[in-house]
């Protein structure tokens, strides 16, 4: 009795955000302790790969590196793309939450964040990278129920309420009532898109390719959903590789022009939202026309996005506090409040 007591004071239960932007891990009784990149550095050498990097080392070395080394994401659109890459990238951020894999006391459980449209192949794949990593047992939580706990929502009460979490891969829209999903939608719109689309407008305008990171830095500085209320709006500059002349060069890129790339994406977003009330049931469309939609996510933090789902929708928005947080606050949550087991799947 004393021995599972102490064992489980020991335990170093987590949950895991797997995203295909940013890991973040939370620890049970200790919360988000780690927030990195989802990425790795593979080197190769006499045609033999290995790890060179994983995480903020890693995405450092974006576009830069020489023709021995690549770096992969191993998720794509939110679900694992390469297994075995994945696996390393989940064992290394177990240790380095636990600070080395000596301090971990036993096999971890832990829960780990899916999209609602992943088939059970993918969900499989998760579960066998996760496990391989070293986990005792693998519990899986569908992303838009995490966000929703994480926002604060009334998820396990007869009370409907709509959640919109935009990642890195795909764009999350679900009605939740009673521990589970009345209605979900996934679109494969987020984070990555928008950089890809930034991208190809200024290839297409300026014939400038700037890389992903640069793109990045663009949606977050000066990115926004619909047009500035006044003129261009802020003007930033971006450098790049000119197409034609084939030499670094440097353009400025407007507000206004950033919201044009977007727009489509932005548009797919709103689309995905007007389905899922059009396919709601009455009594939880009745909930949601009074306590609106809450959006989560980083790219909820895209300037605007609120406001044009709000003129779509005719519905109050609100962006949750701690918007990127949100998914692996509420998968922890679901780890460590038996309110919320219910809402996790073991198979």
């Amino acid at each position: 009795m004393w021995a599972s007591r102490f064992l489980k004071f020991n335990s170093r239960d987590m949950a895991i955000d797997l995203g295909t932007v940013n890991t973040l891990v939370y620890l049970r009784d200790r919360g988000i302790v780690l927030n990195e990149p989802s990425v790795v550095a593979l080197e190769t050498i006499n045609g033999v790969s290995r790890v060179r990097a994983i995480g903020t080392d890693a995405r450092l070395m974006l576009g830069k590196t020489p023709e021995n080394v690549r770096t992969i994401r191993p998720l794509r659109d939110g679900v694992i793309a390469d297994i075995d890459v994945a696996e390393q990238m989940i064992k290394h951020f177990i240790d380095k939450a636990h600070g080395g894999p000596s301090k971990i006391p036993r096999r971890p459980e832990i829960v780990i964040c899916v999209p609602s449209s992943s088939t059970m192949v993918e969900r499989r794949a998760i579960r066998q990278a996760a496990t391989n990593a070293g986990a005792s047992k693998v519990l899986l939580i569908e992303e838009p129920m995490a966000a929703a706990i994480g926002a604060g929502l009334p998820v396990t009460e007869p009370v409907g309420a709509m959640v919109v979490d935009i990642g890195g891969g795909t764009t999350e829209v679900a009605i939740l009532s009673l521990r589970g999903l009345a209605y979900s939608l996934s679109v494969r719109v987020g984070g990555d898109k928008m950089d890809e689309a930034i991208a190809s407008y200024t290839r297409r305008k300026y014939s400038l390719m700037i890389g992903e990171a640069t793109a990045e830095r663009v949606k977050i500085e000066i990115g926004r959903a619909c047009k500035p209320a006044e003129g261009v709006g802020p003007v930033m500059g971006v450098r790049g590789r000119d197409l034609v002349a084939g030499v670094p060069r440097e353009i400025e890129i407007s507000q206004l022009e950033v919201a044009e790339a977007l727009s489509e994406l932005v548009g797919q977003i709103v689309e995905a939202v007007m389905t899922a009330l059009e396919n709601t049931l009455p009594e939880l469309a009745a909930d949601i026309v009074d306590h609106g939609i809450v959006m989560t996510g980083g790219g909820a933090l895209l300037r605007g996005i609120d406001e044009v789902l709000a003129r779509a929708t005719g519905l109050p928005v609100v962006v949750a506090d701690n918007a990127l947080m949100c998914v692996a606050t509420g998968a922890g949550r679901a780890l460590e409040d038996p309110v919320y087991r219910g809402v996790l799947a073991s198979q």
